[in-house]
């Protein structure tokens, strides 16, 4: 924030004043504004009706729905674009970007929300309805509520994600802030112009405020590692069909189009040959540089989550709130004020894998956040209490006590991050070191010359290794499942 302060300041009042007040930046703001509150709307609402039924429903092999339903993780969103694209051109329009988005980032509500609903008990429910309450009324009443720190997280999430997207809006031609700054910033080098751009970015500030005035101030904590009893689930009866088919469509949009995309062009083959050399180069470091960037990324958000949720205080919650910040900003922003910080102040840190990952860390610390702040707040603080009148101090009752009750958050924290680091693009571009390749940027290369059937070997292998973290993902789940 800064870096875009200080360039700001370097291109002038009067002539930030011309960059910003003109038609092209209002048809910018526009676009971006409508994509990114249309774009958590449809994935809030996709992502809970499908963990609604999934978890509350008599629906069929549910582990399986579950795992198949949270399966666009492994495909990168401007990998889903590319499905769309070159299977259909005419899907590159705003509708188009709205439905691809949708697809590609509603798991980032349904998971966290199926989590709390499997860990809810269900006499909440079941004492509603005894009262008279419909199911409807039991679930816009007594559910929704306990729902709200996962539904607004993820949906937090997919904002930022929009706020900060540009492979996938690029491919599909629609044009807002981020896709806009790179534009300036290829084409002009113009650093100062790009960041007046970005500092309008931080619309952002509005998705934090109305996420903090939403989840309000109340516990959501509960003594237990999950549920009283087993869940009654609903009888689908002659909705059963139906049910089906809408969860069958929604995993056909969302992952079997793109896949099947891939699948076309692998079998179209490349005229240069099947490039074994480069995939293997290009998956290790993928790897590599994921494993390490989770490991980072979980050990600084862990502080945050603890401080945001066992600490309450104006203090920790701006705190908290900081991290989403810099989110907002395109990757390509972030690596051009870290490049800018590492040759001025300590220039050793150029064009190493530390800057690297320092930019992870910016760019993918409200996902383990997020994660670790909605498993915290279900540990119940009267735990620590026990433990402190049993002698154990602060250190020992958050590593025996209230890490072991979070570890499912934890888990998923460090596999978001995974999969971010593993399809991350446009920072990786700008601040890998020489000679260094991974799959996004290899598939973005060659993508870009339209060469899809070179791409598409990149994109194949990129989803596999992404195929782990997803199961890590959906393991509590499906475990859950099969009682």
């Amino acid at each position: 924030m800064l870096y875009v302060a200080v360039d700001m300041v370097g291109v002038g009042r009067v002539e930030a004043l011309e960059l910003i007040v003109r038609p092209r930046v209002a048809e910018l703001l526009r676009n971006t504004v409508l994509l990114t509150t249309t774009g958590m709307l449809t994935s809030a609402a996709l992502g809970t009706a499908l963990a609604w039924v999934v978890e509350r429903t008599a629906v069929p092999a549910r582990g399986a729905w579950t795992a198949l339903l949270a399966a666009p993780l492994v495909v990168p969103a401007f990998v889903t674009s590319f499905g769309w694209v070159s299977l259909l051109p005419s899907v590159a329009s705003p509708w188009g970007a709205l439905l691809v988005v949708t697809l590609a980032y509603y798991p980032l509500v349904f998971l966290p929300v199926a989590a709390t609903l499997r860990g809810l008990d269900p006499a909440l429910e079941e004492t509603a309805e005894a009262l008279g309450l419909s199911g409807v009324a039991s679930f816009t009443r007594v559910v929704l509520p306990q729902l709200r720190p996962a539904l607004l997280g993820g949906s937090l999430l997919v904002g930022l994600h929009l706020l900060s997207e540009f492979g996938a809006l690029q491919l599909l031609r629609v044009d807002t802030f981020t896709t806009a700054i790179y534009d300036q910033y290829t084409s002009s080098f113009s650093g100062p112009a790009s960041s007046t751009l970005a500092a309008v970015l931080l619309l952002c500030l509005l998705l934090l405020l109305g996420e903090l005035r939403l989840r309000g101030a109340r516990r959501y904590a509960k003594v237990g590692g999950g549920s009283a009893r087993s869940v009654r689930r609903r009888p689908l009866g002659r909705a059963a069909a139906p049910v089906l088919l809408a969860l069958a469509g929604v995993v056909v949009l969302g992952l079997g189009v793109p896949l099947g995309s891939l699948v076309r062009w692998l079998a179209v083959g490349s005229p240069n040959g099947f490039p074994t050399g480069p995939l293997a180069t290009a998956a290790l470091s993928s790897v590599g540089l994921g494993i390490a960037a989770a490991v980072l990324v979980t050990a600084l958000a862990l502080p945050v989550a603890l401080l945001a949720v066992r600490h309450r205080s104006r203090l920790t919650s701006t705190l908290e709130r900081t991290t989403y910040l810099a989110t907002a900003l395109p990757g390509i922003v972030v690596a051009l004020a870290l490049v800018s910080f590492s040759l001025r102040v300590l220039e050793p840190l150029y064009q190493t894998t530390a800057l690297l990952l320092a930019a992870y860390a910016v760019l993918y610390l409200p996902r383990a956040v997020v994660s670790l702040r909605a498993a915290v707040s279900q540990a119940p603080p009267v735990l620590d209490d026990v433990a402190h009148t049993l002698g154990a101090g602060s250190w020992a009752t958050t590593w025996r006590v209230v890490l072991p009750l979070a570890a499912p958050g934890l888990r998923v924290g460090a596999a978001l991050v995974f999969l971010g680091v593993v399809t991350e693009l446009t920072a990786t571009l700008l601040l890998a070191p020489l000679g260094t390749s991974t799959l996004a940027t290899q598939f973005w290369a060659e993508s870009s010359q339209i060469e899809y059937a070179a791409a598409a070997p990149y994109a194949a292998l990129m989803v596999l290794v992404s195929a782990p973290a997803t199961f890590l993902l959906t393991r509590d789940v499906r475990r859950a499942s099969a009682l």
